[in-house]
């Protein structure tokens, strides 16, 4: 059986965590989530107390660091260095800081090493914003992901509202500048790869969309 790799792309709230998770646990193959390892870099440059536009000082943490996805029994965790840092990267500030810190070149150039080590043998789901554009350009399988706003506003904030005050508008509007921020980046910007297999999931429940990955996956190759 040939072990792909398989890129899902897009802007937060369109459904691509549970889509990866749930294709790759299909396959029986490795889900990465690629947002959470900006989100540890995010995290640890803010304990850091640096400047997310701090090159010199991002390049130094770097250097410093170890990031690794380990398998629990709630889930995948994410770990830097020795510490478990999963249940700290989802609030407001950390996605924001993600989302500045980035479009530094120090610290894309330090994630593309670790993310295509982490894919270099197949097997793999890709969940982020470029991995079909700039990590895995030569992909065997690559979507984009996509919603309404209104649509993925209301599915982060049902996602959120246990265990945060913020209100849907603020989601919204949250989102709207995260989106800006992605998409108009100079360096690898939020946006479709050319083959990309464009799939809006506004009206598409989970299994719909899941539906139409495996039969173009099997396309390419899986059986």
């Amino acid at each position: 059986m040939k072990q792909l790799v398989i890129t899902i792309d897009g802007p937060a709230g369109a459904g691509k965590t549970t889509v990866s998770k749930t294709l790759a646990q299909l396959l029986d193959y490795k889900y990465v989530d690629t947002g959470a390892l900006y989100r540890g870099v995010a995290l640890e440059a803010s304990l850091a107390g640096l400047s997310m536009d701090d090159d010199a000082g991002l390049e130094r943490l770097c250097k410093g660091i170890n990031l690794k996805f380990v398998n629990g029994q709630k889930g995948q965790l994410l770990f830097l260095n020795e510490s478990d840092i999963t249940d700290r990267l989802r609030s407001p500030e950390i996605s924001m800081m993600a989302s500045a810190v980035s479009a530094r070149p120090v610290v894309r150039k330090f994630l593309l090493d670790v993310q295509r080590d982490m894919g270099n043998k197949g097997g793999a789901v890709f969940e982020g914003r470029d991995m079909g554009t700039v990590v895995f350009p030569n992909a065997d399988v690559k979507f984009f992901l996509d919603a309404s706003i209104k649509t993925r506003a209301l599915r982060r904030y049902e996602e959120i509202k246990s265990n945060s005050s913020q209100s849907l508008e603020d989601v919204e509007k949250d989102m709207t500048d995260r989106d800006r921020n992605d998409s108009t980046r100079a360096l690898a910007p939020l946006k479709p790869a050319l083959d990309a297999i464009k799939i809006n999931s506004t009206d598409f429940g989970v299994d719909d969309v899941i539906r139409l990955m495996l039969a173009e996956v099997k396309k390419a190759g899986i059986k």
